[in-house]
């Protein structure tokens, strides 16, 4: 078989590596972890020093002794996993499982999959780094204990089928605590006052913005009034160049939110992208918290930017890490050779690499030169002043080629004033003042989210994306979009001599794929905050990390600082599991006044519902709480209005003799009707659908499904599907080619298509 064996995580790299080997190596893949802790039980020996009690994991076993095959055959074995903390862990796995030879055994790494790297790392191998191993192993065990210990506790205080986790539970809490905010957040008024200015023999207008707000109608008003006979002029023209500086190489959590910003993309798929494209050997290694850049990239980086841009648009720069604990010695997310401007792939895989491309490239070029000017307008009769305000591009540096986006607005357009001189006269075209409103906080985008947890020192590189995935999983949060609400706003404006009011509308509170707690988020946030407060503070989850980069530094004993945690932690286990008081999943809203019983919001077996009764009433009544609907802000009036409609399920009638009924299910709202279901989607209600707007939906339904056409001699159907008509055969489905009317093949057409289809391997 050859006298190498390289075992590496995933049988897309192990292609890639392959390649550059050649003759006499074999790449095999470990498919990632190869052993990890028990799943049924806690998996760590508490009495003999924190060990773990590893297993192979499930599907593995196949994997494992074809492995160890391979092992035995080979003279040396190449353990070539990802070069962090993880991929370390992999290695000594690896090493353990197998039983590999310590004196045949190397360790190699590389943070590119080019033929120079790959051959650099065989040429300088070295031990496995068990410092690395142990902060690995720090983690899994403290998460394991976390997780294990707690969700019992959940399970019997809160509701069944929960658990909990140290970083997810942290990352819950913020995304809680923001809704929060903004439930309790009262705008303040405020009245900004613009004006539109023209000078003599100029003809462009000169926009300007007052120095001050106004904090009631009757102050801005006023201010009009002085601006009625007010003579204008210019008093200050002030001139100033500045330079703006490209943003540092990528790090993970600066591309996650970047590819948010600009592509759209989830944290998750950015991810799954990324490691495409490090796995094909286009990109550097994609989990990093490092923005150095290598003195070759840096080389052949600046030959590019001066073959593409010229000279003057070079400059070479060294980015040092702010991030604590990140590791100087690994490098940004870069491509992998700075000459490939376009890749071959996935549309997702292209505007991800051209990303990451322009964002390197940028970060070695020149910085723009931007003079920005100041017009000071004043009056006669104030003391207050209107600002106006451009800026014009001297020389673009590295926005020719990338500007980074930004969280909080869209980038504004340089607005660039026409020529004025001091002392000149201007006519008041129009001056307004408009009823603005404080902004509440934003609610977190996966993006956002990612930036805050990095701020805290909260979780690595490695832990964002299954973070956020984590508690989406569990329902704890959703994505989802929030519809804004409508809001009048008055504004005033002086034009000549008249001052006239208008009144407008705008809608207020609007986002779209934002992180939103589910109620069972906020009870789980409430009940750890109550009894296990260390978890859920920001401060200890941070330490904890740095703790973890001690470990990794050989700085300190990994199960000593499992011990430091777990003895006071078990006892608030204990204590929370012997704790008979109530849970806090239940909200008294007051008394229905129809029938003097209590009403109260709470969590119950199938999911959030508003109750009418006690708990020992037996005519309690129970509804179901709409989506969208938290349990902390419902008011006694919105849930006695719930018990006004009718309940879900609801028979909405008959239809050839046979029942239909409306529900609400996983993937939302249905009716059922001869044993099938039918989604209602956004466009009906499953409280007010009636009968003949249900017959219509089936009707619709039935049709899409039935076959376009049909020849009972060959089995063939044409029918309708998700993504367009296709042909059917037996088991088998057939694209049917771009520019084909599905609605006029034949048999015999189907046929040809069919034959020409090549056989799936």
């Amino acid at each position: 078989m050859g006298e190498n064996l390289v075992i590496v995580e995933s049988p897309a790299k192990a292609k890639t590596i392959e390649k550059f080997l050649g003759k006499g190596y074999k790449v095999k893949s470990s498919f990632g972890h190869i052993r990890d802790l028990s799943e049924k039980k806690l998996g760590i020996d508490t009495e003999n020093g924190f060990q773990p009690q590893y297993e192979i994991s499930k599907n593995k076993g196949k994997v494992v002794s074809e492995l160890a095959s391979d092992a035995k055959k080979a003279d040396i074995v190449w353990l070539a996993s990802d070069e962090d903390r993880e991929g370390e862990a992999i290695a000594w796995h690896l090493r353990e499982a197998l039983k590999l030879d310590p004196e045949k055994t190397r360790r190699i790494v590389f943070h590119e999959i080019t033929e120079n790297a790959i051959l650099n790392a065989i040429k300088n191998p070295r031990d496995i780094d068990m410092n690395l191993v142990m902060a690995q192993q720090a983690r899994r065990v403290l998460d394991r204990i976390v997780g294990f210990e707690l969700s019992p506790v959940l399970w019997k205080k809160v509701q069944r089928g929960l658990s909990a986790g140290r970083v997810q539970s942290v990352a819950l809490r913020l995304i809680v605590d923001r809704e929060r905010e903004i439930a309790a957040f009262t705008p303040e008024v405020f009245y900004r006052v613009e004006a539109v200015f023209k000078a003599e023999g100029v003809a462009t207008p000169v926009k300007a913005q007052l120095d001050a707000r106004f904090k009631t109608e009757k102050e801005a008003l006023a201010f009009l009034e002085k601006c009625r006979n007010a003579g204008f002029k210019i008093a200050q023209i002030d001139k100033k160049e500045g330079t703006r500086s490209p943003a540092a190489p990528f790090t993970t959590s600066a591309l996650q939110q970047e590819a948010a910003r600009k592509l759209g993309f989830s944290v998750s798929q950015t991810m799954s992208v990324a490691q495409s494209l490090y796995e094909r050997g286009l990109i550097t290694y994609m989990r990093t918290d490092s923005t150095n850049l290598s003195s070759l990239a840096i080389n052949t980086t600046k030959e590019a930017v001066t073959n593409l841009y010229g000279e003057e648009y070079s400059k070479v720069r060294n980015f040092k890490t702010k991030v604590k604990g990140a590791q100087e010695a690994h490098e940004a997310i870069r491509p992998t050779y700075v000459s490939n401007l376009e890749i071959e792939g996935t549309p997702a895989e292209r505007k991800l690499y051209n990303l990451i491309w322009k964002r390197t490239v940028a970060s070695q070029m020149a910085d723009a030169r931007i003079e920005k000017t100041s017009v000071i307008i004043e009056a006669d009769n104030m003391a207050e002043k209107f600002i106006a305000q451009g800026e014009v591009i001297l020389f673009d540096g590295f926005i020719k080629v990338y500007s980074e986006g930004r969280d909080d607005a869209e980038n504004e357009e340089l607005v660039q004033l026409p020529k004025l001189k001091t002392g000149m006269a201007l006519a008041t075209k129009e001056i307004s003042a408009t009823e603005r409103y404080s902004q509440r906080p934003p609610r977190y985008s996966e993006a956002s989210l990612v930036k805050k947890l990095e701020e805290l020192g909260i979780g690595r590189p490695s832990t964002y994306a299954p973070t956020i995935s984590t508690i989406l999983k569990r329902g704890y949060i959703i994505k989802g979009d929030k519809e804004g609400t409508p809001r009048e706003f008055s504004k005033f404006t002086l034009k000549g001599d008249t001052i006239s009011k208008t009144v407008s509308s705008e809608m207020t509170g609007a986002e779209k794929k934002k992180l939103l707690p589910e109620n069972i988020g906020i009870v789980v946030t409430d009940f750890l905050s109550s009894n296990f407060s260390d978890i859920l503070d920001y401060n200890f989850t941070a330490n904890v990390e740095e703790d973890f980069d001690k470990i990794a530094s050989g700085k300190m004993t990994w199960n000593k600082r499992i011990a430091d945690f777990y003895e006071p932690f078990r006892k608030e286990v204990e204590k929370s599991l012997g704790d008979k008081s109530p849970n806090n999943a239940e909200r008294i809203l007051g008394t229905d006044p129809a029938t003097g019983k209590v009403v109260l919001a709470r969590i119950g077996r199938f999911g959030p519902l508003v109750q009418k009764g006690a708990s020992d009433d037996p005519e309690k009544v129970f509804v179901a709480l709409p989506k969208g609907q938290l349990i902390e802000n419902i008011t006694l009036e919105e849930a006695l209005s719930l018990f006004e409609l009718p309940h879900l399920p609801r028979t909405v009638g008959m239809i050839d003799g046979k029942e239909v009924i409306a529900a609400n299910g996983k993937f939302g709202p249905y009716i059922k009707y001869d044993g099938t279901f039918y989604s209602l989607g956004k466009t009906h209600n499953p409280f007010t659908i009636s009968v003949e707007e249900a017959d219509s939906l089936i009707k619709e339904s039935l049709k899409k499904k039935a076959p376009i056409a049909e020849f009972k001699k060959s089995g063939i159907q044409v029918l309708n599907g998700r993504y367009g008509a296709y042909i059917k055969q037996g088991k088998e489905n057939y694209k049917i080619p771009k520019g084909t009317d599905p609605n006029s093949l034949d048999e015999e057409q189907c046929l040809e298509i069919i034959r020409k289809t090549p056989k799936k391997k």
